[in-house]
């Protein structure tokens, strides 16, 4: 399908290591004994095709992929449309304003609202 290689035994999570959320879901994961692959967006930079790829997985736009009340996006930017592209760079430039963490298996994507989601796929 694209750049993400996905399987259907292991999850592959794309996430902030600043984010207790992430860490939260990462520990719930281990503990359940499944198996993650693990994507750090802050030191792992994303391709524009990975992010747009993310995106359609999980039935949203780019921008949707940002979370506007971040405070990082708050103090850097106003609320505005910006085209996929900018959108896209606007994600590579600042990975932590992306909306995260986010699980993929197979052909199954979340955005992980809490640790506990990770069993839903």
């Amino acid at each position: 399908m694209g750049e993400i290689a996905t399987s259907n035994r292991q999850i592959t999570l794309f996430y902030s290591s600043n984010s207790t959320r992430a860490k939260k879901t990462l520990a719930y994961a281990k503990a359940e004994g499944i198996p993650i692959q693990e994507v750090d967006i802050l030191k792992t930079k994303l391709t524009g095709t990975q992010i747009a790829e993310i995106a359609d997985r999980l039935n949203i736009k780019i921008k949707d992929l940002i979370n506007q009340d971040h405070p990082a996006y708050k103090s850097k930017f106003q609320r505005q449309d910006f085209s996929s592209e900018d959108w896209i760079k606007l994600i590579q430039h600042h990975p932590d304003i992306m909306k995260q963490p986010i699980a993929i298996r197979g052909d199954i994507s979340i955005l992980v609202e809490t640790p506990s989601d990770i069993i839903k796929i």
